[in-house]
């Protein structure tokens, strides 16, 4: 099965489901980079980035910034259009990190969750829509929503659950999550 088979009247062709994929994801991992930028800065300012959860999320940064580069690479080779909203994710995602790690370090945690529960649902969606003519493309989305499933799991092992109002938090910050990837994927 090809991309964008079968369709309905309406559906986006194979061109638009792949500029989709790599403007949304772009503009996703480049959101990501800048949450734990946020939150490094502010584990920095409270005295925190050198203990075990500084060193957690650096980690986390650098496969983020990894994966932003291999979608920047996609856009140029692909000629999409990134998402005209990157100002604004440049500064919420910032925003978002440092807000919840000065929240403290499970917060900090537990936005991870949020963050990477959401994506492992968008990366699954995304896989299924591409169809075997996009299977290089759709084994770097998989690989992707491994390497993130992975970020969730090592921050619920840190204690994420334990945060403050954890459910009240992750709900809102999945909720933006999902705001963001809904206008990304079209603006």
């Amino acid at each position: 099965m090809n991309t964008g088979e079968p369709r309905n009247p309406g559906d986006p062709d194979a061109r638009a489901i792949v500029e989709r994929v790599i403007r949304v994801d772009q503009a996703g991992e480049f959101g990501a980079v800048r949450i734990y930028e946020g939150q490094l800065a502010a584990l920095r300012w409270t005295g925190h980035a050198k203990g075990d959860t500084g060193r957690k999320i650096a980690a986390m940064a650098r496969a983020e910034r990894e994966h932003r580069a291999v979608f920047d690479r996609l856009l140029v080779e692909r000629r999409v259009r990134p998402t005209l909203l990157s100002p604004l994710w440049s500064v919420a995602g910032f925003a978002l990190g440092a807000a919840t790690a000065l929240m403290g370090e499970k917060a900090a945690m537990a936005c991870t969750v949020a963050v990477e529960e959401t994506i492992d649902e968008h990366y699954a969606s995304q896989a299924a829509a591409l169809g075997d003519d996009e299977a290089e493309l759709r084994a770097t989305v998989e690989k992707f929503r491994a390497d993130e499933l992975q970020h969730r799991d090592e921050a619920l092992a840190s204690g994420a659950e334990e945060a403050p109002a954890y459910g009240a938090l992750t709900s809102a910050i999945k909720a933006g999550s999902r705001l963001a990837i809904w206008l990304s994927t079209r603006i």
